[in-house]
């Protein structure tokens, strides 16, 4: 099962656009030393929309090649053309090392219920390696209801879901019509105590670009049963939670890593730009509240 602290890491880039592998090798080791589980590597975070197929299996092979088996490495595999999407499994397939995919749902497409099932079947037949799903309706447009997870669940190498609803009640309807060992991840910070208190198995998180330590305590304590003591680590990271997402993700947790050292440029591909002056204020003063840089 995949479980735990599991980030959804961005992809560092030159001041002329131009992935940073360098950068991104000293991310995976910071992630590694600072006891995340595992590693979402060119998912929407890593802004995989504008990146190229041939770059984007770089970038994978960089992930998985630093990582050394130390943690799990997922790979987003996802595109709302679904031979785009079988493409990219096929290719990155023949990476040795990684551990499952991370499949997002088909956007502005806005397909049915049996338009998302025979698109996620077509993508697992294509590959062996375990796939998981990724639900972010306020993203895609397009919501993949727990009837449709549940036949889903039913092949072989879908083993989970990204959930990204916020609603605790959607995880509650999704638990009950999967089985035991389908894997139930959290892909909204702001609610993932409640959701892991619910019995989610972990969290792909935003946050934990910026606080890896933490998002693994909060991980690791929910999975012993003490919630009170994640809660306090939570309550600590609570305003990263919520204004990392003062712009549209990956704007303002790229402009928090630049912010605290851990990339040397905050480029982004268009149409994506950094913050606003007033975004870039919000950011730091979350960052200073949470500890992570000081006034």
């Amino acid at each position: 099962m995949i479980r735990g602290s599991i980030v959804a890491l961005i992809t560092p880039m030159h001041a002329n656009g131009e992935v940073d592998y360098e950068s991104l090798e000293k991310l995976v080791e910071f992630h590694v030393q600072a006891g995340t589980d595992g590693i979402v590597a060119v998912g929407t975070t890593g802004e995989s929309a504008t990146l190229p197929v041939d770059e984007h299996v770089k970038v994978v092979e960089t992930v998985v090649k630093t990582a050394d088996k130390r943690v799990k490495v997922i790979a987003g595999n996802g595109a709302n053309s679904t031979s785009e999407a079988v493409e990219l499994t096929e290719r990155m397939s023949q990476i040795s090392g990684v551990d499952a995919f991370l499949c997002v749902t088909p956007y502005y497409n806005k397909p049915s219920q049996r338009g998302l099932i025979a698109h996620f079947e077509a993508i697992a037949n294509s590959s062996e390696i375990p796939q998981i799903l990724y639900n972010v309706p306020g993203r895609t447009a397009v919501d993949m209801l727990p009837e449709t997870v549940a036949e889903l669940s039913k092949h072989d190498r879908i083993i989970g879901i990204k959930e990204a609803t916020g609603s605790i009640d959607r995880l509650h309807a999704i638990k009950a019509l999967v089985s035991d060992d389908f894997s139930l991840l959290s892909g909204d910070d702001e609610t993932s105590l409640a959701f892991l208190q619910a019995g989610g198995h972990g969290v792909i998180s935003v946050t934990a670009n910026v606080a890896p330590n933490e998002v693994a305590q909060i991980c690791e304590l929910s999975r012993l049963g003490q919630f009170e003591e994640a809660k306090v680590i939570d309550d600590k990271i609570l305003i990263l939670h919520q204004k990392l997402f003062v712009e549209s993700n990956p704007v303002p947790v790229k402009w928090a890593l630049f912010r605290m050292g851990l990339i040397p440029v905050c480029v982004y591909r268009l149409p994506l730009l950094e913050p606003e002056q007033n975004s870039k204020l919000v950011i730091e003063q979350a960052l200073q509240q949470s500890g992570f840089i000081h006034a």
